[in-house]
């Protein structure tokens, strides 16, 4: 593959790819230039369309790809490889090879992250737009995540990936930013930023964990016009697009005796609906006695199906002028969201009436301490 080591100039560009802009409608921001991505997981179906998009816009593309999903899961890596090879053959995708960038990349190796945010800078000159897109679930309610040194570890597996995973890749990315005051940093969590869901404990708590620390960085980082962006959309758009794990059930949480709605019961539902799935079913997985870890059997289709509004959120947002702090995905999404700040709304005002009590000592007029409780009208 035909690597770039710098970005050509807007007026390049705009006379020699102006074939390869979407005719469709909505159309994206205009930019005064190619931007210049990193996507932390190019081989999800959110990675792989969106690399589609970005190229056919004239954008630059880094895609990290985890070594072991690309190397030993086929389901994982089918789709990617198939892209791959449709830009490698096809004669009227030549100037996307030019704009791609395939690195080896697992987030959880500071050493990886160093090594493939260097490469991206060799490549093609600069960073625009780092898009930290790499997330794992993990399935069980709080006590099941607690039997087993085993169980115990998968609550280790998904910080590392959910939390500090990010947490390496924008390190990395940080000081080539600084040093062009400039840049980017798109973060693809959920609503569970928001909502907790039962049986899914751990995952939402990396999610609210990145969030906060994202929230703290974007303060920091402001001085050096660098940008900070967390896009939420659907809980199963990230659920059915990355790995999901899940630890043995106990039987105080079945079904039959547990009316909570968690959330091993709705996936595995869905699970067993889907396109593709055979005996044991992917469903089944879910309630094994053993851990078990699987990735949905969508078909292409239903993938590019759930995350198509996703994808295009984040190809108008990324690199934006002025893009905004947080962006909540789909109208569902928003009204979860809006129904989680109303009840917490109500929940505030009901604490004020209640905080405002106050003890308040004073002396009578025998000098005497009386205690007496004032409650605000």
């Amino acid at each position: 593959m035909v690597l770039s080591n710098s970005l050509p100039d807007a007026t390049h560009m705009s006379s020699t790819h102006a074939d390869l802009k979407p005719p469709r409608e909505p159309k994206w921001p205009t930019h005064n230039a190619p931007r210049a991505w990193f996507l932390t997981c190019a081989n999800s179906p959110i990675g792989i369309s969106l690399c589609r998009s970005l190229l056919a816009h004239g954008d630059y593309v880094t895609a990290g790809v985890q070594p072991v999903e690309f190397e030993r899961h086929e389901d994982r890596s089918a789709d990617f490889k198939e892209f791959l090879e449709e830009v490698g053959t096809q004669q009227e995708k030549e100037t996307w090879r030019a704009r791609l960038r395939v690195v080896a990349l697992d987030v959880r190796v500071v050493g990886q992250c160093q090594s493939a945010v260097a490469e991206a800078v060799q490549s093609f000159g600069r960073i625009d737009v780092l898009f930290c897109c790499h997330s794992e679930v993990v399935v069980g309610t709080v006590e099941e995540l607690s039997q087993s040194a085993r169980t115990l570890t998968l609550v280790h597996d998904v910080w590392e990936t959910n939390f500090f995973g990010p947490v390496n890749i924008i390190k990395a990315a940080l000081p080539i930013f600084r040093s062009k005051k400039n840049g980017h940093i798109v973060l693809l969590t959920a609503i569970t930023g928001h909502l907790g869901t039962p049986g899914l404990s751990m995952f939402c708590a990396s999610q609210w964990a990145i969030e906060g620390y994202c929230d703290s960085l974007a303060y920091e980082i402001a001085p050096f016009n660098i940008k900070m962006t967390i896009v939420q959309p659907n809980l199963e758009v990230n659920v059915l697009t990355h790995k999901i794990t899940s630890a043995p059930p106990m039987a105080a949480y079945a079904e039959e005796t547990n009316p909570a709605p968690l959330s091993r019961n709705i996936l595995s539902g869905i699970l067993d609906r889907l396109e593709g799935t055979s005996e044991p079913t992917a469903g089944d997985q879910l309630h094994s006695e053993e851990v078990k870890s699987l990735y949905p059997p969508l078909s292409r289709t239903m993938k590019e199906r759930l995350v198509a509004e996703t994808v295009h959120a984040v190809a108008a947002v990324g690199g934006h002028d002025n893009p905004p702090a947080r962006h909540i995905v789909g109208f569902e999404g928003v009204a979860s969201v809006k129904e989680k700040l109303k009840t917490v709304s109500e929940e505030l005002e009901d604490f004020v009436e209640c905080s405002s009590a106050v003890d308040i000592e004073k002396q009578d007029d025998s000098g005497e301490q009386v205690r007496s409780i004032t409650i605000p009208s």
